[in-house]
């Protein structure tokens, strides 16, 4: 059977076997330097020095631990790609470096692949394509992709592109997700405040949900379905179809696109596409689906996206690979709005203030001191031309200031700091010359119309009429519950009075009688005592 390059079989031995090469791939590229750093000289780094001799460490850091990764293989290196998505963690250099991880592992057989796809709908192949492509056109660390062509239920021809999971994957991730934790609470332990910082156990725990989202096939279906649904309208955008009759959890089967990726820039302008639209189209598809959708594709790299070279629909841009999204409430997008804002009028008290309102500063927090903070980080773009101003560095900084404060900055906003980063340097790529913020404007003031105002108001009746309507019918009945209620609530409050009104007659009535019987007793007891008074005399 077909295995990962660098995997762990379930034997004991070949578990420990592969936590020792691991360690020794950590000393070897000099990750100890990294994520020991603050940790005081060490009996444990002084063995690592000498168990790797001759190691080259002129390297940057960055560059290193990408090596390091890529040597341990797919899973790791999938782990270097979510790591990268923590700007607001990892030092610029390294985060930077990361973002370079080519998610690229051999393939695996076709014969697994087919054994896959027939033991997942329990029909030979010949019977759901008319034809399928052995050689694969992709491949990555949780799956492979391959051209094919089926009969759908209209008895037309499609041209699909078939997905399919890598076979045992999952015991493989936990075991080395599993040595993953168990190094990420050992660099807490040892590595000081600059490793704490970092938090690995969470950046763990975080990869560990996303390979587990990724695992499910029928999840990415889904959430290619979803955003496609968006786009319905948008001539800017193409999403593949899902042919869910032939989507299972380890394979699904999709439209096949016809395209180039967006980075082969010559090949693109002798194709006739104009790179500096494109570059504009790519930032009005990414903020459409951010502040009208609230929902976005949250791995746009050169790897899933391309430009359409279909003459009927030639320079549109193609999403692929919908494994990681996010999504945004109503709450995020204004908090996101009102920053930016705030940013360009250098109001930088609003952009404090929005972070205690939003309920992630500690209440003790002074809002002079994250003003000053806020002021440190923002002042020095306003050098820049508008053009070289990137929003998702802003983001960034601002998130890494945040923490000082004990702020927790919510994972969404993280993601689409991200994105932001990566849809930035597509289109700087296209477009060296491109405002970014210039493009997003619009879309920033669409959002704020529609929050006050006749739309708002339109878009919640919209919201509402279902359910007033279903109402509706019902308005006559529950009136005369309500008067009939009422009528009942004033007899209550009647008989209530009277009942007060009798209570309080009582109360006098047994205050006489209480009073008399005290007078009687004291009138009993006083002559007793003058009959003793004159029998004693």
């Amino acid at each position: 059977m077909h295995r990962l390059p660098g995997n762990i079989r379930s034997k004991p031995g070949m578990k420990l076997l592969r936590g020792i090469y691991i360690f020794w791939i950590f000393f070897r590229y000099g990750l100890d330097e990294l994520a020991l750093s603050s940790a005081p000289q060490s009996g444990l780094r002084t063995l690592g020095r000498l168990i790797t001799l001759g190691r080259n460490l002129d390297a940057p850091r960055g560059q290193r631990l990408r090596m390091a990764l890529e040597k341990l293989g797919p899973l790791f290196v999938k782990f270097g790609q979510v790591l990268s998505t923590r700007r607001d963690l990892l030092p610029p250099d390294i985060a930077a470096e990361l973002t370079k991880l080519q998610d690229r592992v051999p393939p695996f057989p076709a014969e697994v692949a087919i054994a896959t796809i027939e033991r997942a709908f329990g029909k030979p192949l010949d019977s759901l394509f008319v034809q399928f492509d052995r050689e694969p056109v992709a491949s990555a660390s949780v799956a492979q992709v391959h051209f094919a062509a089926l009969i759908d239920r209209q008895g037309v021809r499609r041209e699909v592109a078939v997905k399919v999971l890598r076979p045992d994957l999952l015991p493989v991730m936990e075991k080395d997700t599993s040595l993953m934790r168990w190094m990420a609470g050992w660099i807490e332990r040892v590595g000081g405040a600059d490793a704490r910082r970092l938090k690995p156990r969470e950046v763990v725990e975080e990869f560990n949900k996303y390979l587990h989202d990724e695992l499910d096939l029928m999840r990415e279906a889904g959430n290619a379905t979803q955003l496609r649904r968006n786009a319905a309208n948008n001539p800017l955008v193409l999403i593949p179809e899902m042919y869910w009759d032939f989507c299972a959890q380890d394979v699904i089967v999709m439209e096949r696109m016809q395209g180039v990726p967006i980075n082969q820039i010559e090949r693109l302008q002798a194709l006739g596409v104009d790179t500096r639209v494109l570059a504009a189209n790519g930032v009005k598809v990414f903020f459409t689906q951010v502040f009208r959708d609230g929902f976005f594709h949250a791995d746009m790299h050169p790897g899933n996206i391309q430009v359409s070279t279909d003459p009927a629909t030639l320079g549109r841009l193609i999403l692929l690979d919908f494994g990681i999204v996010g999504s945004l409430t109503d709450f995020d997008k204004e908090y996101l709005v009102q920053n930016f804002m705030a940013f360009f009028r250098r109001d930088y008290r609003r952009i404090a203030e929005l972070h205690l309102e939003s309920g992630w500063v500690p209440a003790d927090a002074r809002v002079e001191e994250l003003e000053a903070a806020v002021r440190t980080v923002c002042e020095p773009y306003f050098e820049r031309p508008l053009r070289e101003i990137s929003l998702g560095l802003v983001l960034m900084r601002l998130f890494q200031t945040s923490r000082r404060f004990n702020v927790e900055i919510q994972p969404q906003l993280v993601l689409l700091q991200k994105t932001l980063l990566n849809v930035e340097g597509l289109g700087r790529e296209l477009d060296p010359n491109m405002d970014l913020w210039s493009t997003a404007r619009p879309f920033v003031k669409k959002w704020m119309l529609e929050q006050v105002g006749p739309r708002r108001l339109i878009s919640e009746w919209q919201k509402q009429s279902p359910r007033l309507f279903k109402i509706l019918p019902q308005l006559p009945v529950l009136l005369h519950d309500y008067l009939e209620q009422g009528t009942q609530v004033k007899a209550q409050q009647h008989d209530l009075q009277q009942l007060i009104a009798e209570q309080r007659q009582t109360n006098v009535l047994l205050q006489r009688l209480l009073y008399g019987a005290i007078g009687f007793i004291a009138g009993m007891a006083a002559f007793v005592l003058l009959q003793r008074l004159l029998h004693g005399f």
